[in-house]
């Protein structure tokens, strides 16, 4: 698994800088040449969120489609925003093979878990912090297919408790569940003993009637 070098906060994204080669730069999607606005899109899926509890690991999904075949210049770029919504900060890049950043809070905790060839291109991030907590997204080149959605997955990293607020309000449902059937079948049980004894009452009564 490779490095890249990252400067500042701005998005990774691949421009045509000629016809004959094509050059990563690190740039902001506004400053492409317009000529990229104009060529087919590339359609992206991610969950809209996703919950995982706090020391776990965490596979965030995204695939893709295209009009275009996969091509070589193919590339996938992950980023993060935090809650407080300051500076994106990158997270995966893949280029014909993975690239970890050489620094920042995901540093040796994402890992490659895509699929080119099914157009997956997702990844697990390792050992889940509440720092964590924000938006993941997720943007796919497929020369020339270089424009198109970019998907975003907001994490929510929750503390690891016995019982959920869930959890106590399923007890408590059940429970009363459970003593209203009792309630009910030992009422049932009561009429069915006391019209059983009210008949053999009756029962003895006539028999001492036909009796005199």
């Amino acid at each position: 698994m490779s490095s890249w070098d990252v400067t500042g906060s701005q998005e990774w994204l691949l421009c045509d800088k000629s016809r004959d080669e094509l050059t990563l730069t690190l740039i902001s999607p506004r400053v492409c040449p317009a000529a990229l606005w104009l060529a087919a899109a590339v359609e992206v899926h991610t969950a809209k969120e996703v919950v995982a509890v706090n020391g776990t690991n965490q596979r965030l999904k995204c695939t893709f489609s295209s009009s275009s075949p996969v091509s070589q210049q193919l590339s996938v770029s992950w980023n993060f925003q935090p809650e407080d919504l300051s500076a994106h900060e990158p997270v995966f890049y893949y280029l014909k093979e993975p690239y970890q950043p050489p620094s920042g809070r995901f540093k040796d905790r994402v890992t490659w878990d895509g699929n080119i060839e099914r157009h997956d291109v997702s990844i697990m991030v390792w050992n889940l912090k509440p720092s964590d907590n924000g938006t993941f997204t997720c943007q796919v080149t497929n020369w020339p297919d270089v424009y198109g959605t970019i998907g975003e997955v907001r994490l929510r990293v929750v503390q690891k408790v016995s019982f959920s607020e869930i959890h106590f309000l399923a007890v408590a449902i059940g429970s009363a569940s459970g003593l209203m059937i009792i309630v009910v079948t030992a009422v049932i049980i009561c009429r069915q003993h006391r019209r059983k004894a009210r008949d053999r009452r009756t029962e003895v009564a006539e028999a001492a009637d036909s009796e005199r």
